[in-house]
């Protein structure tokens, strides 16, 4: 259950990154609130996941679930730059959190 409860950080985490990108630095109330609450439940699903999962290991799987997604949404709906560097990094990224969750007890 931990585990799900990491990804559910992670997403969230792509959320609000992805809210951010939306607002435009501008203070929008709705944008702000929707940012706020998704920051909130991702550091409470995160929290609840490190109760099982090691701090180090959780935290670099939040962290990968989180820039792999915004890197990914990024490429498909911001049209931002695509290489092979680019992608290779990114399945780096993808390849250590699938590692780290290989390898935890």
């Amino acid at each position: 259950m931990s585990w799900l409860f990491l990804g559910l950080a992670g997403v969230f985490e792509i959320f609000w990154a992805i809210g951010l990108k939306h607002s435009f630095g501008l203070p929008r109330f709705g944008h702000y609130s929707a940012i706020t609450i998704c920051m909130g439940l991702s550091i409470y699903f995160l929290a609840t996941a490190m109760k099982t999962i090691p701090l180090g290991t959780a935290y670099a799987v939040w962290t990968g679930i989180g820039s792999v997604g915004v890197a990914v949404i990024g490429i498909i709906f911001f049209s931002e730059s695509v290489n092979l560097i680019r992608l290779l990094c990114i399945l780096l990224i993808l390849a250590g959190v699938v590692g780290l969750k290989l390898v935890s007890r």
